[in-house]
């Protein structure tokens, strides 16, 4: 019945007010002709009360006055003094208490009091009492000030749902393109390490097989056998990245939803994520590509988490494929220092005769490896060396191991009595 009525008065908002002043004038005009000098007398009263009704929504506090004067005027005429002679000024009340600040509307209660009570115990009705004359205006004029009132505060209540309900849909809208724009730069940085990586040993094994093509063919062979090898795995690691982003469901990888490990697109799996226990295995790929690497380690090693071994051995790689590309170096050093909350990753060249690399900040080599150092909580400095050559270090935080309690000693151990053994 309620949603009924409501999807009616909002068709017909113009038919409904029409209603509603047609009733209002009806029981103001019936009160009117029950009492009193009679109808006729007081219906240019009853009109010049229910005429500002129709603008109480834009002008409630003149409206408000302006009933509540004409029920004075008819109560000092000698009408009774009801609830149904004060219905314009209850009408007005109620709009003024729905769009207006409490403390106005309690003074507008208040000034319509001090206006109707004082002539209804002046005019001397012997058809009321006083206590009808002062007491009952007192709980008529105060119901429409109470529904207003609360009225007014459900609305407040229901804007603020509506605000917290559209403000949670930006933000959730916010959220997913973050998250897209995240996505997409964490895929743009796996395609590139296994692009940028395999396409420069391709590079420079066909550099350097085509200088021993003649003087050493043996030798030169080999390296084409390797480029071959090369260029196989960038096909199927590029092939693995490329089907995993059209699976449909939502992986979780080494590196967060959908990592560049997990099954490709053909549904077999894929070898474990690389870590630094591969690391032999880059330096043989860079050294069959005429870069000599040397590895040093320092400080007591140990096992690292899935995920921060990743990101090492991409900074490695990064840094190695960097110098392959870019500085013509002659040799290539890896140094790992093992400390007791961190691990230091350095990758430094001496320089050559080529080209200087590329200034840092520029490429997107250095700043997918800062994003991966960013992203395990570390931090990536990248700079030309003092002597020469160009240096890549990485700082990564370690999980703080715990050490093991020291098992007492035979003649720290006690029966139960107390007594040593």
């Amino acid at each position: 019945m309620f949603p009924t009525w409501s999807r009616f008065t909002d068709r017909h908002p113009r038919l409904v007010e029409a209603a509603l002043l047609l009733l209002v004038l009806a029981i103001t005009s019936r009160q009117h002709a029950d009492s009193g000098p009679g109808l006729a007398a007081a219906l240019p009263l009853v009109v010049a009360a229910v005429v500002p009704l129709p603008w109480r929504r834009r002008h409630a506090g003149p409206a408000v006055v302006a009933t509540a004067v004409c029920a004075a005027v008819s109560v000092g005429l000698g009408y009774r003094l009801s609830l149904a002679l004060m219905a314009p000024t209850l009408v007005a009340l109620y709009e003024l208490a729905v769009r207006a600040p409490q403390r106005t509307v309690y003074a507008y209660y208040a000034l319509v009091l001090a206006m109707v009570v004082p002539v209804a115990l002046l005019a001397e009705n012997e058809e009321q009492d006083w206590a009808e004359e002062s007491v009952g205006p007192v709980f008529w004029l105060l119901l429409p000030v109470l529904a207003g009132i609360a009225v007014q505060a459900r609305r407040a209540y229901l804007d603020a749902v509506h605000l917290r309900a559209e403000h949670a849909e930006r933000t959730r809208e916010e959220e997913a393109r973050r998250r897209v724009a995240e996505e997409r730069v964490r895929i743009a940085r796996e395609l590139h390490d296994v692009v940028a990586h395999r396409m420069a040993l391709a590079h420079a094994q066909a550099g350097t097989a085509a200088r021993l093509a003649r003087t050493r063919p043996d030798q030169a062979e080999e390296i084409l056998g390797e480029l071959t090898g090369t260029t196989s795995a960038a096909l199927r690691e590029l092939q693995a990245t490329v089907g995993l982003l059209r699976q449909p469901g939502d992986l979780e990888g080494p590196e967060g939803p959908g990592g560049p490990d997990r099954p490709g697109g053909s549904g077999e799996p894929l070898e474990p994520a690389p870590g630094l226990d591969r690391l032999p295995e880059l330096v043989a790929a860079f050294a069959s590509a005429g870069l000599p690497v040397g590895v040093a380690a320092e400080g007591a090693q140990r096992p690292l988490p899935p995920g921060l071994d990743l990101t090492a051995y991409r900074i490695v790689q990064e840094a190695l494929t960097n110098v392959a590309k870019h500085a013509g170096a002659g040799s290539a050093r890896v140094r790992l220092a093992y400390a007791h909350d961190r691990l230091t990753v350095s990758v430094s060249d001496d320089g050559g005769a080529g080209r200087p690399p590329p200034p840092p900040g520029g490429g997107f080599g250095l700043i997918g490896m800062r994003e991966r150092a960013r992203t395990a909580g570390g931090s990536l400095r990248a700079g030309p060396r003092p002597d020469g050559g160009f240096t890549v270090t990485a700082e990564l935080p370690l999980p703080v191991r715990q050490e093991a309690p020291v098992p007492p000693t035979p003649e720290q151990t006690t029966e139960p009595s107390g007594e040593p053994r």
